[in-house]
């Protein structure tokens, strides 16, 4: 499955949980319930505008969303060899081809910071 997969069905995973459908995901999102079941079927791709916004929507940090949890290293690398180590290149590349959405996420957390230092300053 790829990366893309797997953050789609977290996402998937954690909108159930929270008892949230379609509807209230497209709703929230200003699209059409058709155009949100796309994004989950992976017929239309998701955007990196859209997973900041379903993140928000879900409460969820977009890096929680992206990355590979321990445990799904560990269950996979107890499995044959050689199916761990396609795994762990596949983490690999996920980080490598991920590193745009990284960086992104670095840039708004620093503009964030540099907007509360701006606040904060202009109280004292």
């Amino acid at each position: 499955m790829g990366k893309t997969a797997d953050v789609v069905r977290k996402i998937i995973l954690l909108r159930s949980k929270k008892g949230y459908t379609y509807e209230n995901m497209a709703n929230e999102l200003f699209i059409t319930t058709a155009a949100y079941r796309k994004i989950e079927t992976g017929e239309t791709k998701l955007s990196m505008e859209r997973l900041f916004k379903i993140a928000e929507i879900l409460q969820e940090s977009v890096s929680s969303l992206i990355e590979t949890t321990e445990e799904n290293v560990i269950n996979q690398t107890n499995n044959e060899n050689s199916i761990g180590n396609q795994y762990l290149k596949k983490i690999e590349n996920f980080y490598q081809d991920n590193k745009e959405v990284y960086d992104k996420l670095l840039k708004s957390k620093d503009e964030q910071i540099e907007l509360l230092k701006g606040l904060l300053s202009k109280n004292d």
